[in-house]
């Protein structure tokens, strides 16, 4: 740090008080986790930090919050560096006479809604009546099996073209309606939220941002997690039951079976925790993990690098412990085991993308540029221009998602 920024510091003196922003707070086990909703950001806490937020909120000075502590535990705290430690992650406005820069928040999609527009969200009564109605589809199905879908009832057209822009035009409503779900749940208990375009291995995701819900109570949290699912099973629920009631011959069935179908679609994506997906949030919070997705790559790269030390012939370098040891016991076991199916799920992923994803698109991209010309009639090129139009579309925006987020994590904060 140069002597310029040094100088620029407001000193905390004993008699310092700070003013902290609206920070929410919420016990995890033995730990707290304190957070700023506005910012989307927290940090877990032992006892006597938790304590310490919340005298430094009450107006009491930097030396006799350290006093207060040593009184109720026998310990002595460097409160002026917690208080920097604070300032870094953004949570304290102001110190002494001095106020503290606060950048621009991320901005949230649409801010205009607010948490007493969706209340309704996380009312108990709402699961209730969603298991109802996945009950009663499956009271449906076990009469009428024949209503289950199959990959021949997206064909609800002989028109290619017209099939594929509706089911690319479907698929992504309800993509878009799965993440407003999150969205949605997570304002109710008054986390903005964040929607945007991602990359998980080769797929091209819509996700939201809603990393506040920590600060939130578990029942919330869950509920967040697993609303865009019963936001799938609701519709697919929903249809199957208009289903039942239309004539097996009609338009109106075969539109119908086609959406049912896209809206079952994304569920099996969801068990690939490896990428995750809401189910690995669950998993995470289940586990007591606080960073299940990070502290596992992690002990992969350990067991990778130890598995390969014969082969090297040198000795670990320092450093190179395994990273697992530092956490506690029930995370420890849940991370190694997490990791297992990280390596496993992913190469199988990679695997699969490489020998059947990319030929095959390469050879679908390839067969309708060459479909396109006057000797292959009207509905010929139409089908192939669709082909370009959704599947060279796809490709693209997912390059462009991938490059665009790997800069922005480049970038410095």
């Amino acid at each position: 740090m140069t002597d310029t920024a040094a100088e620029g510091r407001p000193r905390i003196e004993p008699s310092t008080r700070v003013r902290l922003h609206d920070l929410a707070v919420r016990r995890d086990r033995d730990e707290w986790i304190v957070g700023r909703m506005a910012t989307r950001t927290f940090v877990a806490l032992p006892a006597a930090g938790a304590r310490a937020v919340e005298l430094l909120g009450e107006g009491l000075s930097v030396g006799r919050t350290a006093q207060r502590l040593r009184e109720e535990t026998g310990e002595e705290f460097e409160i002026p560096d917690f208080v920097r430690d604070l300032t870094a992650l953004g949570f304290v406005a102001r110190i002494g006479d001095r106020p503290v820069p606060d950048p621009e928040p991320p901005r949230a999609t649409l801010p205009w809604l607010r948490p007493a527009h969706v209340r309704l969200a996380l009312h108990p009564v709402l699961p209730v009546l969603v298991g109802v109605l996945i009950t009663a589809a499956v009271v449906v199905l076990l009469r009428r099996p024949d209503l289950l879908p199959g990959y021949r009832d997206l064909l609800w057209s002989p028109h290619g073209s017209l099939v594929l822009l509706s089911g690319a035009a479907a698929g992504w409503t309800l993509l878009l309606a799965h993440e407003l779900a999150h969205l949605v749940t997570a304002r109710a208990a008054g986390v903005p939220g964040r929607m945007r375009l991602g990359t998980r291995l080769q797929f091209l995701v819509m996700q939201t941002d809603i990393s506040g819900i920590e600060l939130a109570s578990r029942r919330h949290r869950l509920t967040a997690y697993l609303s865009g699912i019963a936001l799938n099973l609701s519709v697919a629920s929903a249809l199957i039951l208009v289903l039942a009631g239309t004539d097996p011959g009609t338009t109106a069935h075969r539109l119908l079976a086609a959406a049912l179908l896209l809206a079952l679609l994304p569920l099996p994506f969801q068990c690939m925790v490896f990428t995750r997906t809401d189910l690995y949030f669950v998993l995470q919070d289940l586990t007591g993990c606080r960073d299940l997705y990070g502290d596992g790559l992690a002990y992969a790269r350990y067991a990778f690098r130890r598995a390969m030390r014969p082969v090297r012939r040198k000795a670990y370098r320092a450093g190179t412990a395994d990273p697992s040891t530092r956490l506690p016991p029930h995370e420890r076991r849940a991370v190694r085991l997490y990791s297992v199916v990280l390596v496993i799920g992913t190469a199988a992923c990679l695997a699969f993308m490489a020998a059947v994803t990319l030929p095959l698109d390469i050879a679908l991209l390839v067969a309708a540029a060459r479909g396109i010309g006057p000797d292959h009639g009207l509905a010929g090129n139409a089908d192939s221009a669709a082909v370009l139009i959704v599947l060279g579309g796809i490709n693209v925006l997912w390059l462009v998602t991938w490059w665009r987020n790997r800069r922005s994590r480049r970038s410095p904060v």
